[in-house]
């Protein structure tokens, strides 16, 4: 067995890992990283946010020009297979995946594809396809093996049309019907894919209403707009059982009711990939979601074995991923460390949405005196001219101090134009103001200009 020494070896190539990895090399230190999959990128690219936000675009595409007046004009709308689509959002994937090929080899990270399984607390060993074995030393290691659908053992994901989130992406047919179980992030933003493809849907909540973590309206106006688009909300629902026959799949809920459809998704939890790592071997033990406890400098129980991303549980976004990659190398770097915590939500349903910072239910509960601060985007020039005329931006701001308190929106872009209002509500003191939107001259016409306009609206609204 060929054993190779390091400075800081990696698990994953995911966002956590990749970021982890390259700020060590750039700092100068020996560092390897270790992939399942046989391609870098991590459940990431491959099976979660590239994929489906690819295949989101696509869809989006699809109804805009179903909808347009103009195209009405030169011929009929189309129908779109899923099977296709999906064949033209892997051109991403590919895409990804070598640009990402090419951030290793620059920095000189070696990469090692293969299962990672600790000996000891400082010896890792990888085995390939092939049974081949070679042995990582190191001083430090990241966990960033990420996280992958929760499966109920009493449902038969080996059914031809029972799916979970990422076996979906291997659909070879278009469903006319759809079982969606889970309303969360993962089950909405499918919910919208499939239904804008025509695809009837049925969308089981467990809970009272969508998304509930986001702003009351927000999550209004998401369920009003799914059901505009023809997905039927089940909220305060579980399922008794879910059988798959050689026509469909019926699911009978704990209420009693029984739905049928030509294909099930299953898009409730997900599950740490711990599971293979061998930790039995240096004392970690995750939870029941295979997730690792961490300090808040991202530090196992073992303190030189750190974890990141989804692997260690919420908020399981990409974004932060990233983040939480980075400033866990730069503790064991000795570098200026930050604590990911100020994240924002964003939510690749159709339309999207984006938060950050506190919603009304948090601040009417903490007793702060806020205003509101909103524009709808129908009332834009820009989104007249797009078409985008459905969402709004809404700004929750202290009515003494002006200072920005949360951003919610909900709309097309919106989860690029949060950033603004993002950037802002980071300054210190006083620069963190209302006021900066009503004193700066924004692109006209742009959507950036909602800012102006909710500015103005809740300027009106102080007495």
């Amino acid at each position: 067995m060929a054993v190779h020494n390091y400075d800081v070896v990696v698990i994953g190539s995911g966002p956590a890992g990749e970021s982890a990895a390259i700020n060590a090399a750039k700092h100068g230190k020996r560092v390897a990283i270790v992939e399942k999959q046989p391609a870098v990128g991590g459940n990431c690219t491959h099976w979660g946010t590239i994929p489906s936000k690819a295949l989101r675009h696509q869809v989006k595409q699809i109804m805009q020009f179903n909808t347009n007046r103009m195209f009405r004009d030169i011929g009929e709308p189309r129908w779109f297979s899923f099977p296709r689509v999906l064949d033209r959002s892997k051109v991403t994937i590919d895409q990804q995946v070598e640009m990402r090929t090419q951030f290793y080899s620059r920095n000189r990270i070696d990469l090692f594809f293969g299962v990672a399984n600790f000996r000891d607390e400082h010896t890792l060993v990888v085995r390939d396809n092939q049974d081949g074995a070679e042995e990582l030393c190191a001083q430090q290691f990241v966990i960033a093996t990420g996280s992958r659908p929760y499966r109920p053992a009493d449902i038969n994901f080996r059914h031809p049309r029972i799916y979970c989130s990422d076996t979906v992406l291997g659909l070879s047919h278009t469903p006319r019907t759809l079982i969606i179980f889970g309303a969360g992030v993962i089950g909405s933003e499918y919910a919208s894919i499939f239904s804008g493809l025509g695809v009837k849907v049925d969308l089981i909540d467990m809970r009272e209403r969508l998304l509930s973590f986001l702003d009351d309206e927000i999550s209004d106006a998401l369920s009003y707009h799914l059901r505009q688009n023809g997905v039927l909300v089940r909220h305060n629902e579980d399922y008794e059982s879910i059988e798959g026959d050689e026509s469909g799949v019926v699911v009978k809920l704990k209420s009693g009711k029984r739905l049928r459809a030509d294909a099930f998704l299953w898009a409730n939890g997900r599950t740490g990939n711990t599971d293979q790592l061998g930790l039995e071997n240096i004392g970690l033990e995750p939870n029941g979601r295979g997730q690792l406890q961490v300090d808040e400098h991202y530090r196992t129980m073992v303190p030189h074995i750190y974890a990141v991303g989804d692997v260690i549980g919420w908020p399981s976004l990409a974004s932060a991923a990233y983040d939480q990659g980075r400033s866990a190398s730069d503790d064991f770097l000795e570098e200026d460390f930050r604590f990911v915590e100020d994240i924002p939500t964003g939510i690749y349903t159709i339309p999207e949405i984006s938060s950050v910072g506190k919603n009304e239910r948090e601040l009417t509960e903490a007793k702060v005196p806020y205003e509101i601060a909103q524009a709808f985007f129908k009332d834009t020039a820009r989104a007249q001219i797009t078409g985008d005329t459905v969402g709004m931006l809404k700004i929750l701001f202290h009515r003494d101090t002006l200072e920005i308190l949360g951003i919610h929106c909900f709309g097309d872009q919106a989860s690029e134009i949060v950033h603004i209002g993002q950037a802002i509500m980071q300054q210190q003191g006083e620069a963190n103001t209302l006021k900066y939107f009503i004193n700066t001259t924004f692109n006209y016409p742009t959507m950036a200009e909602a800012y102006r306009v909710a500015a103005q609206n809740g300027l009106n609204r102080l007495f």
